[in-house]
């Protein structure tokens, strides 16, 4: 009875990805270099630690545009960083042959979940961003990488782009909106509904939030529905058996 429990959730190592995503075109080709060419002496677990490394720097930089903006360069060097050590790191060890596939999902998205915490937070402590709405940001981050999660040991599908949007497009906006608000300096936005103007780094974040929100609970939905009917649709099968079974006795 429990080995029939424990056969109902996809085995981890055996998972698909679903990465398509705007930049794919740009992405794909370019990691593929990158790992072939990746210097011997470095290992996925060095580009891990990169890519965590790279987060607190990115959330020590926003903090630091308190003294000056010019940190917002910085934090662009370190979403770069982030992406170099997050993009090639389980890509590298496929390329090498060298998978550890329980090892790698646990401490990949273990080190994900504590860079993005660290990257809201100082975006939060900002000058240019209210903290409540960097929180919330990272609520809604947080729920789309539990739907991930949840989908991954569900459906055995890791999918990380949902309406053409994945970690790479939102490291991609979030070095566009810091160099917009270097230049000009984060102004006031005048909305019709709204009677206060809101900061436009603020604004940027609100569409964030949106779309976070959104596309959890359109996915929620949606997939909920289809696992019920199929859920369904065995559970009818098996009770058609045991009532024929039932009837031929």
């Amino acid at each position: 009875m429990a080995k029939k429990k424990k056969n109902e959730l996809k085995n981890i190592k055996k998972h698909h990805r679903v990465n398509k995503i705007l930049l794919g075109p740009l992405e794909r080709p370019a990691i593929a270099w990158l790992v072939e060419h990746m210097p011997h002496w470095v290992t996925p677990d060095h580009l891990t630690f990169l890519g965590l490394l790279a987060s607190v720097l990115i959330g020590a930089c926003y903090y630091l545009t308190n003294f000056d903006k010019n940190f917002l360069w910085l934090a662009n060097l370190g979403f770069f960083l982030n992406w170099f050590g997050d993009s090639l790191d389980g890509n590298l060890a496929r390329y090498r042959k060298i998978e550890r596939p329980r090892y790698g999902f646990f401490i990949d998205h273990t080190i994900d979940t504590i860079s993005e915490v660290i990257i809201f937070i100082g975006i939060g402590l900002s000058p240019y961003v209210d903290l409540n709405l960097a929180l919330l940001a990272l609520v809604g981050y947080q729920c789309m990488a539990n739907l991930v999660y949840i989908t991954t040991s569900v459906k055995g599908e890791f999918k990380i782009s949902y309406g053409s949007l994945g970690p790479t497009e939102v490291r991609v906006i979030a070095i566009i909106a810091n160099i917009i608000i270097y230049a000009i300096d984060n102004p006031l936005i005048h909305l019709p509904w709204q009677s206060t103007p809101i900061k436009l780094y603020n604004l940027i974040l609100m569409g964030a939030i949106f779309l976070l929100f959104f596309f959890f609970t359109y996915t929620t939905i949606t997939q909920g529905i289809k696992l019920e009917r199929k859920d369904r649709k065995k559970w009818l099968k098996k009770l058609q058996k045991s009532k024929d079974s039932s009837q031929a006795d």
